[in-house]
């Protein structure tokens, strides 16, 4: 049980870049045009240490670190494709799919 709060905060953080990421998107294509909404993704940003820190008393920090790189690759890929309407070829599917793989490897309790 100890391993899913692990993947509690890694998807915490993931969600984060999620959204800064997605947010700074926005901005850039003008989506959002007011520039002043970057400042949040900054906020957000300055924040993640501190959830990183409280996410190192539940998992290691290979594992902690893996997941959370893992799961905000597959996310904003996701967003990326749906929202944005992105386009992958298929070897860069084949990436999606392992990095896929890799979040459920690393979210497994077998420490």
């Amino acid at each position: 049980m100890k391993g899913y709060y692990g993947v509690a905060f890694a998807f915490f953080l993931a969600f984060s870049d999620l959204f800064n990421l997605s947010l700074l998107k926005m901005l850039r294509t003008g989506e959002v045009p007011n520039k002043m909404w970057l400042a949040l993704p900054m906020a957000v940003y300055a924040f993640q240490p501190v959830i990183f820190y409280l996410g190192l008393g539940h998992t290691t920090l290979t594992t902690l670190n893996l997941l959370w790189d893992v799961m905000s690759d597959v996310l904003v890929t996701l967003v990326g494709l749906l929202y944005f309407k992105e386009k992958l070829s298929m070897q860069k599917w084949f990436g999606v799919f392992f990095a896929f793989m890799a979040v459920i490897f690393l979210g497994s309790d077998g420490d």
